[in-house]
């Protein structure tokens, strides 16, 4: 989000504050932020505020922008911000944060609204013309995003520079309703929930198993080529692993913490590079081992809070296709290299376009930031540096670093242009430093290494959600977990059905059949529903003649065919992965 459009959709943020004041008084504003292709307010509502609510609190907005002018800035004092927002204990607990934090306090005005807040606003109100926002929807919101808080309103608005990209945005979202994976993901018997197990753990069918194992196995294709070997990991450490990483600190309350019979703690593990530091140290590495490339794909565990819970894109049970590069900082732009490879062929397989955003300090606020100064600035030119040598446009992102590297997140637009970050590439001067590994130079003295994140697809179940809507459940053939299914009319061709069925099965063809007593037309609309690409159908003639005909997902009936030329045509679709 640039900041012309950020700064456009925190002023649209105060603006509907306004007129929910106006409109239900005594209702109590708590924070308003813009956020990717809009903004939002919590409010405690006086009343009660429902979607059918939304065009009279837009026309309410309409009318106050008439009488705005510009965004005022007031400081405040600690003593004047309290007695302003006297009465509001959201507001007040916010002061309370900032103060602590000793940090400046301002509030802005706009015509008779006054809202407290940090800045970024229009120049003048005229610059937000009226038919470039629209309210969407009314949800619940925890304060905070604490259960045990009070439950706030939360009113949605879209808004954009100008009127026709904020109608292909609504366009857009019309279409990713009918995509929604966690739609369809149930349609297609590919996942579910169920609340003995718990939110966020969700549960993969066989369908969906499929597609999992398809994916990893395709990124372990790539990376066996660079040399990378696999390695596993338990589940659980102490929480001692996590205090010398420097994460117990920053995500203790993010854990699931464990206590043993002998009252020792352990924690589900968050992450796996802690661990995966542990082998690289079990033995002196000389600089002739170097690089030492680990792969591992396995499960991390976050306390995500249940408000937060969504399908598969937020979940608790997370897998990693996680790697981790050890190697002389000498090495590092060819390993790094490497990844970029591997990345792109990946996403190449399933038409993401990607943009690259590298991800960098604050450099106002360093202190958030584990390790040394000299080594941070030497990681982030070297990421500059691999970005020029590709040719790539990037956005710098300061703040986006992760608190002990920098990094290179790679964002992937979909079939109906949203944008998601997918593969991330990380260069770790700080966990080498705190877990003292190094290598044995030509001098035979130890020099300190650097390590090397890097995930493919970063979360399988948030990259199956993005890929499930990308292609509204229609998988290209190599990743669809039935590629065919057999239809016999009659049951006088069932026999021949089922040798087709044992021929595909023998070439590797995921295969299923209908035998049921419903006409050819219900069987076909069944499959068409469940997305399979190819529909074989077997009648008289086909029998006779030994072959089957096929019917092509979105292209319909593409003729008569022997089984052998099926399964080399289908074959090569999934070796080409089109």
């Amino acid at each position: 989000m640039n900041e012309k459009l950020q700064h456009l959709r925190h002023s649209l943020a105060h603006l509907l504050g306004a007129a929910v004041l106006e409109l239900y008084p005594g209702s109590k504003l708590a924070i308003g932020p813009a956020i990717d292709g809009g903004f939002y307010y919590d409010i405690k509502v006086s009343g009660k505020i429902s979607d059918a609510d939304l065009p009279r609190i837009e026309t309410e907005m309409r009318k106050i922008l008439e009488s705005w002018n510009k965004f005022e800035e007031i400081k405040e004092t600690e003593e004047s911000a309290k007695k302003r927002y006297i009465g509001n204990p959201y507001k007040l607990e916010l002061l309370e944060d900032l103060a602590t934090k000793k940090e400046k306090i301002t509030s802005y005005q706009s015509g008779r609204f006054v809202d407290l807040c940090r800045g970024g606003h229009v120049k003048s109100a005229a610059d937000i013309k009226p038919d470039t926002f629209k309210l969407s929807h009314v949800a619940g919101a925890y304060w905070r995003g604490n259960e045990e808080n009070k439950q706030l309103t939360r009113i949605y608005g879209f808004a954009f520079e100008t009127k026709e990209k904020l109608d292909a945005h609504v366009v857009m979202l019309e279409e990713a309703k009918k995509r929604d994976h966690k739609k369809l993901g149930l349609e297609l018997d590919l996942f579910t929930f169920s609340d003995l197990v718990g939110g966020g753990l969700p549960l993969f069918t066989p369908k969906g198993t499929i597609i999992r194992n398809l994916l990893d196995d395709y990124v372990w294709e790539l990376r066996k080529k660079y040399g990378y070997q696999q390695v596993d990991i338990p589940h659980i450490t102490k929480r001692d692993l996590y205090e010398k990483s420097g994460h117990w600190d920053k995500f203790k309350d993010e854990l699931f913490h464990i206590k043993t019979r002998e009252d020792h703690e352990f924690a589900m593990k968050p992450m796996n590079c802690p661990h995966h530091t542990q082998i690289y140290a079990r033995k002196p590495h000389s600089y002739r081992e170097l690089p030492q490339r680990y792969a591992n794909t396995t499960k991390v565990y976050r306390d995500e809070q249940s408000g937060e819970l969504a399908g598969l894109s937020r979940v608790r049970s997370i897998t990693q296709d996680d790697a981790h590069v050890f190697c002389r900082i000498s090495q590092v732009e060819e390993e790094i290299q490497k990844i970029w490879g591997i990345i792109h062929t990946f996403y190449k397989s399933f038409d993401f376009n990607l943009e690259l955003r590298l991800s960098l300090r604050d450099t106002q606020n360093l202190e958030k930031y584990l390790g040394n100064k000299d080594h941070w600035d030497k990681a982030e030119e070297i990421l500059k540096k691999i970005a020029k040598t590709n040719k790539t446009k990037y956005e710098e992102a300061p703040g986006e670093a992760a608190f002990y590297a920098p990094k290179l997140d790679f964002m992937g637009t979909d079939s109906i242009g949203r944008q998601w970050q997918v593969a991330t590439i990380q260069l770790d001067v700080y966990m080498p430093e705190s877990f003292d590994l190094y290598c044995i130079n030509e001098k035979g003295e130890k020099e300190r290494i650097v390590m090397i994140h890097a995930a493919i697809m970063g979360s399988i179940e948030r990259f199956m959600s993005v890929l499930i809507e990308h292609y509204a459940g229609s998988f290209p053939v190599w990743l669809s977990p039935v590629q065919a299914v057999v239809l016999p009319i009659t049951d006088q061709q069932n026999k021949w059905a089922d040798k087709v069925v044992e021929q595909l099965k023998k070439a590797g063809i995921r295969v299923e059949i209908n035998k049921d007593n419903e006409t050819l037309g219900k069987k076909i609309r069944e499959a068409e529903k469940q997305k399979i690409p190819y529909i074989l159908i077997v009648g008289e003639k086909e029998a006779k003649a030994k072959s089957v005909a096929v019917r092509q997902r979105s292209k319909g009936n593409i003729g008569l065919m022997k089984i052998d030329k099926f399964i080399k045509h289908t074959g090569t679709e999934v070796a080409d992965k089109k």
